[in-house]
């Protein structure tokens, strides 16, 4: 039976594939876009693996997890918070996360400032936008961050770097096309708008089933699973 660590090389090798041929469509350079590999749910051994074969952006939803995960992998591994954010749940991850994706509101993003400022950083975030307007998502509306981006980019501590959506879970990763559309189209409204110190480069969009389509309409940080540690069926018999 083949080890994980073949289905690993395998479906890191089909995943990078998949990047580079969704660029070349896109006239896009597969430089332009990261790969983030979410392990929430992998055994950190298989993770360890997944940072050996040289994919040391990782992703975590979970505080205590990052914290723990932290101490017992590389230190050259780029953390990427992407999970909700609890206002006092904001210093361990400022300790470890190179890039937040997911500051769903002006208040978490006044804490993650605040906090910054006692632990003197600067840290680099992304802005969660509920594009879908579904309620089950967290994110800030497009309409309030249309109208309240003045004080969004002005608050201290803090680096904006980009917007962060999640599409609608649907089977076909179309639907999410038009989703990932409006993000980017936002990003392009509010760089016109933005502060000379505000530089808004990333596109945090696409998970496993979509990624693709994220893509094609200018993600430049995928967000990617269960792509990656999935084990192939067994063979039926005959």
């Amino acid at each position: 039976m083949p080890s994980m660590m073949d289905h690993l090389v395998e479906n890191l090798n089909r995943v990078h594939t998949e990047i580079a041929d969704a660029c070349r469509r896109a006239g896009r350079s597969p430089d332009s876009v990261k790969l983030v590999a979410v392990t929430k749910y992998a055994e950190l051994a298989d993770v360890r693996r997944l940072v050996e074969l040289g994919t040391v952006d990782l992703g975590e939803s979970r505080p205590q997890q990052l914290t723990e995960r932290a101490g017992q992998l590389p230190a050259g591994v780029q953390w990427h918070f992407i999970g909700h954010l609890q206002r006092n749940k904001v210093k361990p991850v400022l300790s470890h996360a190179a890039l937040i994706h997911s500051v769903d509101s002006l208040r978490l993003l006044e804490r993650i400032s605040s906090v910054a400022a006692e632990m003197s950083l600067r840290p680099r975030v992304l802005l969660e936008v509920n594009v879908s307007g579904e309620a089950s998502k967290d994110g800030i509306s497009m309409e309030e961050l249309r109208s309240q981006w003045n004080v969004f980019q002005s608050v201290p501590n803090i680096e904006i770097v980009g917007l962060m959506t999640m599409a609608p879970l649907a089977d076909d990763p179309e639907t999410a096309r038009p989703v990932f559309r409006q993000l980017r189209l936002l990003k392009d409204e509010l760089t016109a708008q933005s502060l000379p110190h505000v530089k808004l480069t990333e596109l945090s969009m696409g998970m496993s089933g979509d990624f693709i389509v994220a893509i094609e309409e200018g993600a430049t940080l995928v967000r990617i699973g269960s792509r990656l540690f999935a084990t192939p069926s067994p063979p039926t018999s005959p």
